[in-house]
């Protein structure tokens, strides 16, 4: 990696720059690139506690046709151990990206690259396109539990010595290592009540208004509030390192499974905990995924990895494109819910795609969400005050310059032309003025 060309990308320095307040004060990568590039520093660096809270947000499920709320863990570092854990992901993603390549892998992993030069559309297009180019095929789809919460310690540092080529790591990257496996977190409502502030977002705010969330001598009074990761398991949720380390984890696990799949002619792709197998139909297929099922089961056993049993969909596409979930045919049986395969935010049924349900539903919920919040405050002086930013988020107006949803579509479109692909979106500006004029305040 040439470090100065990556130490003056202004990307790469723009993300560097957090807002928010932290136990340290706010810097960058320009910054502290004297000391983060030394190796002896970085073994005796005194990481931080993560500021760790829980994200709740809300989802529409179409099936349900309702709300869900759904939770996620998320943990975000210091300034200064942000930029260590950026510059480093940096190194190991270099070193990763060789090594996949020396693997022949360098396709199969499609998450958190720095080098594959390509996005979910043109990955799913490909996914596609090898589909419909067997006369007959099986698709396995499934997701790992817990993937992040469940990454083992132990096999972690072994893929990571492996790719760094060393017996032991050396002492900055062991340093590095422990910071995010035994990770020191501190809640963040814990310390917005320090602050006599309540747990609510206009108090997150005010928070982070401060230099320092605490001065260091309320933070060695309260030290009592940091929680250790001591199970073995998990890395946090958030660091800039995290998910180059989840790519490290999988690395002979992807190895292994990638040589299966090839020798019996088919696709392997990992987004993250999510996956995608399809196997030519041959006289031994259903028996190829009873192998792959096996091979799960054995990484479970071993604390590995753990797939998501009920999640787990398998399909048989025939050569009249007819997609029918064969789960049943499975013990344990798996997922026969699904009739669709659904990945990278799209679904196809065997003969067309789509954008997935729950993303054109996520539109019109933000889309109607907004429209009523304003047309609750229509007036006939101002009539409805706010409809210009809501039309640009939503509609044709803002398809191009910054670009909104319809943006996207667009390019779903070019790659998928002769799909549905755009028929949810249309008459959007429309949809927009009938919402406006129904909940308008009289």
């Amino acid at each position: 990696m040439d470090k100065d060309t990556w130490f003056n990308n202004k990307k790469i320095i723009q993300k560097s720059k957090k807002s928010y307040a932290h136990f340290d004060l706010r810097t960058n990568i320009t910054k502290v690139r004297n000391y983060i590039t030394q190796p002896e520093k970085i073994a005796h660096h005194g990481f931080y506690p993560f500021i760790k809270y829980k994200l709740v947000y809300k989802k529409f499920s179409k099936e349900k046709g309702k709300e869900y709320v759904k939770e996620r863990i998320i943990c975000y570092a210091a300034h200064i151990d942000r930029c260590i854990y950026q510059y480093y992901s940096a190194l190991l993603n270099e070193k990763y990206n060789l090594r996949l390549k020396q693997e022949g892998i360098n396709l199969i992993p499609v998450a958190y690259r720095t080098n594959l030069h390509c996005n979910n559309i043109e990955i799913f297009h490909n996914i596609v396109k090898f589909i419909k180019n067997q006369s007959s095929c099986y698709i396995m789809i499934g997701d790992f539990t817990d993937f992040f919460d469940k990454i083992d310690h132990l096999y972690l540092k072994k893929q990571l010595c492996n790719l760094l080529e060393v017996n032991t790591l050396t002492q900055d990257y062991y340093a590095i290592f422990k910071s995010v496996t035994q990770y020191n977190s501190w809640e963040l409502k814990d310390i917005l009540n320090l602050n006599h502030l309540k747990n609510t977002k206009a108090d997150v705010k005010k928070l982070n208004t401060k230099n320092r969330i605490l001065s260091r001598k309320l933070f060695k009074m309260y030290r009592k509030h940091i929680h250790c990761n001591k199970s073995g398991k998990g890395i946090p949720q958030g660091s800039p390192i995290s998910a180059c380390l989840a790519n490290i984890y999988m690395l002979e696990l992807d190895k292994k499974i990638n040589d299966f799949v090839q020798s019996r002619g088919g696709m392997y792709r990992r987004y993250s905990d999510d996956f995608v197998i399809i196997l030519p139909i041959q006289s031994q297929t259903q028996q190829d995924i009873e192998e792959i099922i096996t091979l799960f089961d054995k990484w479970k056993k071993e604390g590995i990895l753990e797939l998501q049993s009920e999640k787990t969909q398998v399909f048989k596409l025939n050569k009249k494109n007819h997609l029918k979930n064969i789960g049943h045919l499975f013990i344990p049986k798996l997922n026969e819910s699904k009739h669709k395969i659904n990945f990278l935010g799209f679904s196809f049924d065997g003969k067309q795609v789509v954008i997935r349900d729950k993303a054109i539903s996520k539109y019109y919920y933000r889309m109607r969400h907004k429209a009523i919040g304003i047309a609750r405050k229509y007036n006939r002086k101002n009539g409805y005050k706010g409809s210009d930013k809501l039309y640009r988020l939503y509609s044709e107006r803002g398809e191009y310059g910054k670009g909104n949803f319809l943006t996207y579509v667009r390019r779903v479109k070019k790659n998928f032309p002769n799909d549905p692909i755009d028929t949810p979106t249309k008459n959007n500006m429309v949809k927009i003025r009938k919402t406006l004029e129904h909940y308008k305040s009289n």
